[in-house]
């Protein structure tokens, strides 16, 4: 009965959008809004094909569904679903509905809101904006990029916020990292506010912390809660092969950012500026860097609806002049064992297993970031799947921790080679570090000892 309760939704859905034409694509459901659009928007009346009803209604064989019910009927030369009688079908969804399926419809919220006691205002602005849908953003690109343009969305990877496949509650955050994020979301829902009081030096974040701490996922599930666009790009990706192209490169990926607004434009591996500190780079690099600061100086959340955050795991390497861009510098530490037990309940969230015990692990996992114990827990699935089994125990967790740590000592290739070239220290070679030290190359920047040169660091939480 669910899956023709489904059905049955998305038919009134489309009737009642075609009935009334007030109500615009932010009143459909995005499942249903993103199954009926057509070239640049849902048209009137919709077409309601039955691939279009299974998509937007998760319903493979929607037919099969409501095929019984009086007041439906499917052409079979159109491949068309529709309702023959209105009146009976809204009298059969509303002994079956309940206030919760009305609320996450705006449409039918409207139309059916005052029997069910939903506010239609309040399902309107709780639903999900037409901006957020994959359709919406590719015909921006299309409207405002033309074939001259492509080269310039070579340089950036966009995403739509429902194309982005993580989410804030995915990823234990700090009370610092939480705190921001509140307040930028505060300063995109009050930008107007900012710019009436001439505040538009905000909205520009500097993460900072070893590689696997959340940089990226925390951006890409800003734009998720948000409903913000994504650009990203890396810095290193737009050094030209010739070398004079560099800088223009850098001010198209600006100029994408502000044709896409709003939205987050996350810049990686923004230690590309501390190129700027050595005398021997091109001179094509050094005007590459100093356009991209420049840049960021004219871009603004307030007046631009751009959100900048750019990511580094080498904060060391930058200067003063790169730190001082950016309002706020958020520290992504290594986690601590508290966190390390928060993340491993919720990266196992969909699994079954045995005498789980997180803080056991956690005690454990000394100087694992968040994306180490994902690749531990990913081993211990295929571990029991070769086992043919599909609930772990605490104990292949355990073992998986061990073979990580086993493998996870190979990085340091100089001690490898070293081992080689002296086979009399070669097991000591494989065997000295501690664990915690696994990612040495980047642990440096965890600690803050390194940042002693850049006070806007002060974000440390170790």
């Amino acid at each position: 009965m669910t899956e023709a309760l489904d059905v049955v939704e998305f038919l009134l859905t489309a009737r009642v959008y075609d009935k009334h034409q007030d109500l615009d694509e932010n009143d459909l459901p995005p499942a249903h809004r993103i199954a009926l659009w057509a070239d640049d928007g849902v048209q009137r009346p919709p077409k309601t094909t039955e691939d279009a009803v299974s998509e937007g209604s998760g319903v493979d064989d929607p037919w099969d569904a409501i095929s019984e019910l009086m007041f439906t009927d499917r052409d079979t030369f159109s491949g068309g679903i529709s309702l023959v009688d209105d009146e009976m079908a809204f009298d059969w969804f509303e002994e079956r509905a309940d206030a919760d399926r009305i609320h996450d419809n705006p449409a039918l919220a409207f139309e059916l809101g005052d029997e069910f006691g939903v506010d239609y205002e309040a399902a309107r602005e709780d639903n999900r904006p037409v901006q957020a849908d994959p359709q919406w953003i590719d015909g921006l690109l299309t409207e405002y990029f033309d074939e001259d343009d492509e080269e310039m969305l070579d340089l950036v990877e966009v995403r739509s916020p429902s194309e982005i496949d993580v989410t804030l509650d995915d990823i234990v955050l700090t009370e610092e990292q939480e705190a921001e994020i509140t307040k930028v979301a505060k300063a995109i829902e009050h930008r107007d506010y900012l710019a009436t009081i001439g505040l538009s030096e905000i909205g520009k974040l500097l993460f900072v912390g070893p590689p696997g701490t959340g940089k990226t996922s925390t951006a890409r599930g800003l734009a998720h809660q948000l409903d913000l666009p994504f650009v990203e790009v890396k810095l290193s990706m737009i050094t030209s092969q010739y070398l004079g192209e560099t800088a223009k490169n850098v001010e198209k990926v600006f100029e994408v950012a502000k044709r896409l607004s709003p939205c987050i434009l996350f810049m990686d591996e923004f230690d590309f500026v501390a190129t700027t500190r050595t005398g021997d780079e091109h001179n094509a690099i050094k005007r590459a860097v100093n356009t991209l600061l420049k840049s960021i100086d004219e871009v603004s959340l307030v007046n631009d609806d751009v959100l900048l955050i750019g990511a580094t795991n080498h904060p060391d390497e930058l200067d003063a002049a790169a730190w001082r861009r950016f309002d706020e510098i958020l520290s992504f530490p290594r986690p601590d064992e508290g966190m390390r037990a928060e993340i491993l309940e919720v990266v196992t969230r969909e699994l079954a297993v045995d005498d789980f015990d997180p803080a056991e692990l956690a005690a454990e996992t000394e100087g694992l970031t968040g994306s180490d114990l994902r690749l531990v827990l990913r081993e211990a699935v295929l571990d029991a799947l070769v086992e043919d089994r599909t609930t772990l125990t605490q104990d292949d967790l355990v073992a998986a921790v061990s073979d990580f740590e086993d493998r996870d000592h190979l990085r340091n290739l100089d001690t490898l080679e070293e081992a080689i070239d002296d086979p009399e220290n070669g097991d000591r070679g494989t065997t000295s570090s501690d664990h915690g030290d696994h990612d040495h190359d980047h642990g440096e920047t965890a600690d803050g000892d390194d940042r002693a040169d850049a006070p806007h660091a002060g974000h440390d939480h170790e």
